[in-house]
């Protein structure tokens, strides 16, 4: 249950208001006051939740995009696919989504479109359901108890799994694929321009498919865009660091995967995933407390709902009466 206190609505704040409560609090308080924030919020629960549903929308777009390479008998797509994935993906978690290629693979070359509608549909539904899930960890750290109702919210995580969706998947390509999308050109100079300009295009489309998010899923009337832009910065550099750092571990750990033997892949696939989720939902913690301190109620736990749900105080009333 959260007890995350409730961030007062303050219209139209801009990043300059940022800036300046910013400066007064100190981002050490500030990383402090959030991260008590996103505990108090169940966070982690949210997270977890999340991170599961990141995992099978990762194997299903993968398989709807060999499906798709299938149909369009592009084979040069999937051995493309292939070695993105061991480049881009920390460790056995790259093995894990090949191996869910090559099965794909096989599929479609069978059932040509079986492949490809299955992870098309099957990744719009588990990418909605992830959108939903989002929603209420975001409600819940910013003090909301409520959901939307169930037809209004679900309708909107489709829509953002469609359009912010979108915008993830260009990151991706810009960030995964992108090394490769001009190889085959004879012109250098648009080779090696796209070869730097590709890194902060994804990041930066990273960064604005998070700050959307931020504006808009939470049920409640937030600030402007550029004031939750700091959040979302917190999300996209902690989402990279724990990337990269999981990546040094797997490729120099050589007991991960004679401990976890088949499931290796499994367990990193899901462990990048949940840090990613947790950079996500910090950074919208960030937002929030820096929120909750430009309107006078810096505190981020609840005292009054923790009392309410605290079984002691129940028993104390009872005997009182």
């Amino acid at each position: 249950m959260s007890s995350a206190s409730i961030v007062p609505e303050t219209r139209g704040l801009s990043g300059d208001d940022a800036w300046k409560v910013l400066k007064r609090v100190g981002w050490g308080r500030l990383a402090k006051d959030a991260f008590k924030r996103l505990r108090v919020a169940d966070g982690f629960s949210h997270a977890r939740s999340l991170a599961f549903m990141i995992s099978l929308v990762a194997i299903e777009g993968l398989i709807g995009l060999v499906g798709l390479a299938s149909v369009l008998h592009k084979g040069s797509v999937t051995a493309m696919i292939d070695a993105t994935l061991h480049r881009t993906v920390p460790g056995p978690a790259g093995q894990v989504l090949t191996t869910a290629v090559t099965q794909a693979q096989g599929v479609a070359a069978a059932h040509h479109y079986n492949a490809l509608l299955f992870g098309l549909i099957g990744g719009v539904v588990v990418a909605t359901t992830a959108m939903g899930q989002l929603e209420r960890g975001l409600n819940r750290i910013y003090g909301v108890e409520q959901d939307r109702p169930t037809l209004k919210k679900y309708g909107l995580a489709l829509f953002f799994a469609l359009s912010v969706g979108a915008i993830f998947a260009a990151a991706f390509v810009c960030l995964a694929f992108g090394r490769s999308l001009f190889l085959t050109t004879n012109n250098a100079t648009l080779s090696s321009t796209w070869a730097i300009v590709r890194w902060p295009l994804g990041v930066g489309l990273t960064a604005v498919a998070v700050t959307v998010l931020f504006r808009y899923s939470p049920r409640r009337c937030q600030p402007r865009l550029s004031w939750l832009a700091f959040g979302s910065g917190v999300s996209v550099f902690l989402w990279g660091l724990a990337t990269v750092l999981l990546d040094l571990f797997f490729s120099r750990s050589s007991s991960f995967g004679s401990t976890y033997g088949p499931l290796a892949g499994v367990v990193a696939l899901l462990v990048w995933s949940l840090l990613s989720s947790v950079a996500l939902f910090y950074g919208a913690a960030v937002a929030a407390q820096l929120e909750a301190v430009r309107a006078g109620a810096s505190t981020p736990q609840d005292a009054q709902k923790v009392a309410e749900s605290d079984p002691a105080t129940d028993r104390g009333t009872v005997a009182a009466q």
